[in-house]
């Protein structure tokens, strides 16, 4: 007999998946809290769409197939519509606005039913010298100390997502050396470790950190090693914002496959890119480094957005040192005449390992954009200093920047134009790399409306399906689909959740493949996208016909032992 051509393998798999689970079988018998009717059902595993049914009950999928007809308390006539699992942003930064707003809005309207926080700084523990937040809940103030009392305060407030964290190394380090950029005793590196390991049992899915800045910075690979090593024991991933994105672009890519090798443990690379112009075009290059680890056994992967601008702080054009001791010393240098003319010198020369955005886009201010709550938000900064600058001869443009950043407190959310289309649209293919935001819960109306945020915090999820997989064909609905679904529920070890399958919780997104876009722009980004219109999390509707219905069913999800 010959071998069995794997498309024939999937089109069975798919007929399997359609034949009708154990349930009720009579009509008029409403069995099911909710069954989807006629979707096209594209179910997380890569796998060719088919037609069916999903019922649910609580908050578990019961039944996928043909469904006896009138066997629900509610039924959504889902023809036209694609059928999906709730899609999993693997990397998003919603830890205190969701405690503002627990409805989500600008993540429930992009199909998202699980938020994935904690890069770096994660919202426990505060503990030593790094101080609690305060936040009122129902009216009453309320602390925590630990990742775990961040899990049930979420959950007590009322959340729409569903909520994962990893411990961010920013936090536990300054929790034991504050702000200073000393390198910790043995005995400091200890108590490090053990928070780490503590918030690991309250249920961190893994280690989170943001190498390019201090004071993730300040750890070395042998101790960022030590740390994974704890995070491995408890079954948790390392996810890695690179040390460098843009000069030691290769070299940082290489310290992350080391550290996945020695520590024996998952590598997520952060938003991977190549953010800087000088070597714009080599993403092919970075794809050899992760296939070759691959091959020899380190489970490295990676997520990206669907944009070509990133995120960051008008801060980070301040060389690392001059960070030290914080916002308010960092100030004071740049008033001080003499650590003015050395910062300025670094920022202009560069310093061996740190990744300039000036430098990276060619000291081009143009394409710096301001994302701050401030007068000058929506502005780009050679718009701004030649503003500032106007009647001033001879005027210098970093000295003008310095007072500005001084003016500002010393910190200012900048959209930088730092990588391509091409290295982005190619890391995006690669099977390995899955999609994440980057970016936080909005709204576009009352408290969450502020400042001027990145397009990517209201259309990553729909620009991937209407852009990249509708209108340019560079993905497959079956691929992207599983890049925001399955693939992230596999990394993060969350295997109840990510396909469509009798027994798996009911996650579900419902939206119109033929109309999902998004509507954001980087000059107007308060703009929900269209075309998602129903989001189930946990069995309850959160979504129904594109309005929210104020439900908050999200859950903690804690990893487990």
């Amino acid at each position: 007999m010959g071998r069995i051509p794997f498309v024939t393998i999937l089109s069975l798999a798919a007929a399997l998946l359609a034949i009708p689970s154990a349930g009720p079988t009579s009509a008029g018998d409403p069995s099911y809290d909710l069954v989807l009717r006629n979707g096209r059902i594209v179910d997380g595993t890569g796998n060719p769409w088919f037609t069916g049914d999903v019922a649910i009950k609580g908050d578990k999928i019961v039944a996928l197939g043909k469904i006896a007809a009138n066997t629900g308390k509610r039924e959504i006539d889902a023809k036209g519509l694609t059928v999906a699992p709730g899609f999993i942003d693997m990397h998003s930064h919603s830890d205190f606005t969701l405690l503002e707003d627990g409805r989500a809005m600008s993540k429930i309207l992009q199909g998202v039913t699980t938020e994935v926080l904690g890069e770096s700084s994660s919202a426990g523990p505060y503990q030593g010298k790094l101080t609690p937040p305060k936040f009122t809940i129902h009216g009453k103030p309320v602390q925590w100390t630990t990742l775990g009392g961040y899990f049930d305060t979420v959950e007590k407030a009322g959340v729409s997502t569903n909520v994962v964290s990893f411990v961010g190394l920013g936090t536990v380090w300054r929790c034991v050396m504050g702000e200073s950029h000393a390198r910790p005793t043995k005995e400091q590196f200890e108590q490090i470790k053990k928070l780490v390991e503590e918030a690991m049992q309250n249920g961190a899915r893994g280690l989170s950190c943001m190498l390019a800045s201090p004071p993730d910075s300040l750890a070395t690979t042998d101790e960022v090693v030590e740390l994974c090593k704890i995070a491995k024991r408890y079954n948790g991933i390392f996810a890695t914002h690179i040390r460098n994105e843009g000069t030691s672009v290769f070299e940082a890519i290489r310290e992350a496959i080391e550290i996945g090798r020695r520590a024996g443990i998952t590598v997520e690379i952060i938003h991977i890119k190549i953010a800087d112009q000088m070597f714009w075009g080599r993403m092919n290059e970075i794809i050899r480094l992760i296939d070759d680890a691959r091959k020899a056994g380190i489970n490295v992967g990676a997520n990206v957005y669907p944009y070509t601008r990133g995120n960051n702080n008008l801060a980070t054009i301040i060389p690392p040192w001059a960070h030290e001791g914080g916002t308010k010393q960092m100030l004071a240098r740049l008033k001080d005449p003499v650590e003015r003319a050395k910062i300025k010198k670094d920022v202009k020369g560069g310093i061996p390992g740190w990744y300039n955005h000036y430098t990276a886009i060619g000291g081009d201010w143009n394409r710096m954009l301001i994302a701050a709550n401030s007068s000058y938000k929506g502005l780009t900064m050679d718009r701004i200093l030649a503003e500032r600058t106007k009647g001033k001869k001879n005027a210098d443009l970093l000295e003008e920047f310095f007072d500005l950043l001084i003016e500002e407190g010393g910190s200012v959310s900048t959209v930088y134009d730092h990588h391509t289309e091409k290295d982005m649209t190619l890391a995006m293919q690669q099977p390995w790399c899955s999609i994440g935001s980057d970016g936080l819960a909005y709204a576009i109306e009352g408290p969450l409306r502020r400042g001027h945020p990145h397009p990517r915090n209201f259309g990553t999820f729909p620009r991937v399906l209407g852009v990249y997989v509708r209108q340019k064909g560079l993905l497959r609905l079956e691929d992207a689909v599983r890049k925001m679904t399955s693939q992230n529920a596999a990394k993060l070890g969350m295997h109840e959740r990510g396909i469509l399958r009798p027994g798996m919780v009911a996650d579900i997104t419902v939206f119109d493949a033929e109309r999902v876009i998004d509507r954001a722009t980087y000059t107007d980004p308060f703009q929900y996208c269209e075309g998602i219109e129903y989001l189930i999390v946990n069995g309850q509707l959160v979504l129904d016909r594109g309005k929210h219905t104020g439900a908050k069913s999200g859950r903690a999800l804690r990893m487990g032992p």
